[in-house]
């Protein structure tokens, strides 16, 4: 007595299970890469972003140190002025007092 084994036709439960595990599998790993590059993409626009930001910054810190080391030279010229006209009227008024 032999016994006939069936043969299976087409794809298992097993093979279909899976089958279906490593695609959810796959599914689920490219939605992380797509996210982590979203992530990615939109994280470098905002560094981007902050650097030109901080590019004009940086010149704007420029042209305002260089206008008030102009004032601080203009300050200090026109205190020597006014200090030279101090002393200079005290002087003059001194030689009239003694005139008179």
């Amino acid at each position: 007595m032999k016994m006939k084994r069936k043969k299976s036709r087409g794809i298992t439960m097993g093979t279909l299970s899976i089958a279906l595990i490593a695609m959810t599998i796959v599914v689920m790993l490219a939605v992380v890469k797509i996210y982590l590059s979203n992530r990615i993409y939109y994280e470098s626009r905002e560094i981007n972003k902050l650097d030109a930001e901080v590019a004009a910054l940086r010149e704007e810190n420029s042209i305002l140190r260089t206008h008030v080391e102009r004032l601080q030279y203009k300050s200090q010229i026109t205190d020597t002025i006014f200090s030279l006209d101090d002393e200079g009227e005290e002087i003059q008024g001194t030689g009239t007092e003694e005139e008179q």
